[in-house]
């Protein structure tokens, strides 16, 4: 059924707007205000919509790239979020570092090594990237607290709701499906996908 004057929708798209102006000329820039409350490092023309999550804690580092965006805001993706972004560092010298012109929405990183992101990454709402176990699976040793480094390179493309545990590094250019595990390194411009994530093509992207 087709309507001849939709203004219900026309309101809703004026609501949304006034929202977008709301964020860019005040909220925004309390986001950064805060950010660097919390040592957060950004660069230029770094984009926050809604407030992320930030543990810091001391001697270590979060580190945005220029141009990206941060996406927290219950209304800063078309399908909603209902979690904020989380940046959390575990340990002294624990580095979260994110490149140029990368974007995520509703991610939940934690690093009590090192996470690197690359640049032109994109982040699918929902994931969650962490380089430790913050249990061990031994009883005996249950608060021990293990971690390996994870690399995620240039140009990678991670679905909705990706896990990457500790240890893995992502290749250039490759594409992780939506709901997948990656235990084990992804070689570069690979779709991979599933649980536990195994490659299922491989591309010529270089």
């Amino acid at each position: 059924m087709r309507f001849k004057h939709d203004f219900r929708g026309w309101f809703y798209k004026f609501k949304n707007y006034c929202r977008v102006i709301l964020y860019v000329l005040l909220l925004a820039q309390l986001v950064k205000l805060k950010m660097i409350i919390r040592g957060v490092s950004f660069g230029r023309n770094v984009k926050f919509n809604g407030f992320p999550m930030v543990r810091r804690v001391p001697y270590s580092h979060i580190i945005l790239g220029n141009n990206c965006e941060i996406n927290s805001s219950r209304y800063s993706i078309p399908l909603g979020l209902y979690r904020p972004c989380a940046f959390v560092t575990i340990k002294k010298g624990a580095e979260i570092i994110i490149g140029d012109n990368s974007g995520c929405s509703g991610v939940s990183i934690a690093a009590a090594k090192s996470i690197r992101i690359g640049k032109n990454v994109l982040i699918g709402a929902f994931c969650t990237i962490i380089d430790n176990d913050f249990h061990n699976s031994d009883p005996a040793r249950r608060i021990a607290v293990e971690s390996k480094p994870v690399v995620i390179e240039d140009n990678v493309f991670l679905g909705f709701n990706c896990f990457v545990l500790k240890g893995v590094t992502i290749g250039k250019n490759s594409v992780i499906g939506a709901n997948s595990v990656v235990i084990s390194s992804i070689p570069p411009n690979s779709l991979a996908m599933g649980n536990p994530c195994k490659v299922v093509l491989k591309r010529d992207w270089d």
